[in-house]
């Protein structure tokens, strides 16, 4: 990486930093996040930068958000982040940071960060999603700091909100990752038929497994190509928001992006409604399950 130090400082009070969806009272023990849904950018950030918005927006799950959200009309909050993946990822541990990426990393910091910070997918992505790199220079400790305080804790807090809520009304509390992957991924893992969508488990310690079983069962009754924990079996939301002690369970969910969008054009395709109604079904369902699960 360059010498380069690329300082800029971002007026967070501009920013909207997650949107919630609700109907009101909450009616089932669910919460549905969709962390990496986010389209927003730092005006700050993108002048500070040079690479261009559709290179970074390829790390996004989009729509992701909007798919999910008609679910909430009968009673499911719904946390999504506003801003893009791409400048801070709520869906990675915040000590996942990469010192090389830094002019000033405070040499006396004990940070142990994963295997994701060495593959450029950290907290702050050193990529996008075709492996370039997003920065042609190092940055300012001080301000992915910054980032963290004002973008990744606020979003974290109201999850962690909304889960306490939920767990002292119903007694227990299901949280729903909700994500999207790439279509190459898909085809790749499966030869007879591409994947539509994955659930991660944790390999079978995020939640009980008549409740992963259900609900492979409801997509799989929609006809889509359903399989567990490969390529994804759940990151931090799954691991971090799990407390089975606690009643507290969670599980991630991946879908194919060729359901409902262009990958290349980053647009909605003529399956979005369709798939749109299959998921809020499905949702529906689930959730009724899980109220029935509890008694």
């Amino acid at each position: 990486m360059a010498d380069r130090h690329i300082d800029f400082t971002v007026d967070y009070k501009k920013l909207k930093i997650f949107d919630e969806y609700s109907s009101g009272e909450i009616l089932y023990p669910l919460v549905l996040a969709s962390p990496h849904s986010g389209q927003v950018f730092p005006e700050e950030f993108l002048a500070a930068i040079k690479m261009p918005l559709k290179a970074l927006r390829s790390n996004e799950d989009s729509f992701v958000d909007e798919l999910f959200a008609p679910a909430t009309k009968i009673g499911i909050p719904m946390l999504a982040m506003n801003i893009s993946r791409a400048f801070i990822d709520a869906n990675r541990d915040k000590i996942e940071i990469d010192p090389k990426m830094y002019y000033n990393y405070p040499n006396a910091e004990n940070v142990q960060g994963g295997i994701r910070c060495r593959v450029g997918l950290g907290a702050v992505h050193r990529i996008n999603a075709n492996r370039e790199n997003i920065y042609d220079g190092l940055l300012n400790y001080n301000e992915v700091q910054k980032r963290i305080e004002c973008v990744y804790d606020v979003y974290h807090a109201r999850l962690q909100q909304l889960v306490d809520l939920v767990l002292k009304k119903f007694g227990f509390c299901f949280v729903l990752d909700c994500h999207s992957m790439p279509s190459k991924i898909c085809s790749v893992m499966q030869e007879d038929k591409p994947i539509d969508f994955c659930l991660g488990t944790l390999f079978d310690q995020s939640c009980p497994t008549q409740m992963s079983d259900f609900m492979f069962r409801l997509l799989e009754d929609k006809g889509y190509k359903v399989v567990m924990n490969c390529p994804y079996s759940g990151a931090f939301t799954t691991f971090n928001y799990c407390q089975p002690r606690k009643n507290v369970h969670t599980m991630q969910i991946e879908m194919n992006r060729a359901l409902y969008m262009s990958e290349n054009t980053q647009q909605k395709n003529n399956n979005f409604q369709s798939t749109s109604n299959d998921l809020v079904n499905i949702i529906c369902q689930f959730a009724k399950f899980l109220l029935d699960f509890k008694k």
